[in-house]
């Protein structure tokens, strides 16, 4: 007869329980057409400007490997440019074209791979958020859809011609190919938080009355293009991620989508293309998307287009990460509620991002039931790539 447990051992068997719980809900692989992640939890793009020139160095090298070391299952680099001269405005965020800088990512996804991780870069076009004269290439223009800027105006930018749409959708493929062939395990296209393809998506910003604008689905074509060129110069295996958001930068009211119909209307056409997951990008996870239902967006992108989501927005703090990178901190926020969600299969897929800033074991301590080492955001984080 086995003797009852006492005080203490009940106590003890209490404590480790949400422990247990959260490594074997997140340590369950996951695959992404033909690339297994080996768990749930992904690291979030976060734009950090440490590679001049556009080079990652080996300080970028160590922080992704870092990560990956303490049980990261996936990578989404910070975003990095494409090869069109109006991608981005800062010559110390990384481009993805350019030998040298395709060298130094070379080394990052070597370092991550030796860690054991699995990685892609995030492709990157920021259309008519760039600021006129801004490196790495001063005398681009600003370029979008219509040549407005998120909140309505002009300023110095252009609307897209055909050639330029062209130019843009090569430079993605290109940038995808080139991920393949140095090594990394697939890409994430930047579409979301009203940058170029974004800005194609949202009504706001595309007034068009060519084939590229219109209604909702006419507004996908330029994405949808993207996403198939991209999809037509890499591996059939290679997997194809797609970032969306309904909020934009300083528009946080903003909404592609008011309903359901209206949200499979705009995602059908991307995961036609040839998208193999969607990261579906809020400011908190927990939120949800519309009326009559507890599902996130991601929730939602997953029931209505049968692709892996990945959810992401303020895992593991309470507090909005927008604020977070304008110099405020945040306590920590368990996970429970993101468990539950996981064990429903709402989504496949967590996205951390300041926790990770803050604390390169994150991974390592959640997985080994040690909540209690985990700590609050600093935003002096920001200032290094420890």
């Amino acid at each position: 007869m086995t003797a009852p447990a006492s005080a203490a051992e009940s106590a003890a068997a209490s404590a480790s329980e949400p422990a247990s719980r959260a490594a074997r809900i997140l340590s369950r692989p996951v695959s992404l057409n033909g690339l297994t992640v080996p768990n749930r939890i992904v690291m979030a793009p976060m734009t950090r400007q440490f590679s001049p020139g556009g080079v990652p160095g080996e300080d970028v090298v160590s922080y992704y490997a870092r990560r990956a070391a303490a049980g990261i299952g996936l990578i989404v680099t910070e975003g990095t440019y494409v090869g069109h001269e109006s991608a981005g405005q800062s010559d110390r965020i990384p481009r993805f074209h350019g030998a040298e800088q395709l060298a130094g990512w070379a080394k990052v996804a070597e370092a991550v791979h030796a860690a054991g991780g699995r990685i892609v870069p995030q492709l990157w076009h920021i259309g008519m958020v760039r600021s006129a004269g801004q490196p790495p290439f001063t005398d681009a223009p600003a370029v979008g859809p219509s040549g407005l800027r998120l909140d309505g105006t002009g300023g110095q930018g252009k609307e897209m011609i055909q050639a330029d749409l062209d130019d843009v959708i090569a430079a993605f493929a290109e940038a995808a190919a080139a991920a393949e062939r140095i090594g990394f395990d697939g890409v994430e296209l930047h579409g979301a938080h009203g940058y170029l393809i974004d800005q194609f998506l949202w009504s706001g910003t595309n007034r068009r009355t060519d084939a590229y604008g219109g209604d909702l689905v006419a507004r996908t074509k330029f994405a949808a293009e993207i996403v198939a060129a991209v999809r037509a110069s890499v591996s059939p295996s290679f997997p194809v991620i797609f970032r969306y958001s309904q909020w934009k930068q300083e528009v946080y009211r903003a909404r592609l989508a008011e309903s359901p119909e209206e949200l499979e209307a705009l995602l059908t056409p991307l995961a036609s293309a040839g998208v193999d997951a969607f990261h579906a990008s809020t400011r908190r996870y927990w939120l949800p998307e519309f009326d009559g239902s507890d599902l996130n967006l991601a929730g939602w992108t997953k029931k209505l287009t049968g692709k892996p989501a990945i959810t992401v927005g303020s895992v593991g703090l309470d507090g909005d990460f927008l604020k977070g990178f304008q110099g405020e901190g945040a306590p920590v926020k368990g996970i429970d509620d993101l468990l539950d969600r996981l064990e429903s299969e709402e989504f496949e897929l967590i996205a951390v991002g300041r926790a990770l800033l803050q604390d390169p074991e994150w991974a390592a301590k959640v997985l080994g039931g040690r909540f209690g080492e985990l700590g609050a955001f600093d935003p002096a984080a920001l200032g290094s790539l420890s």
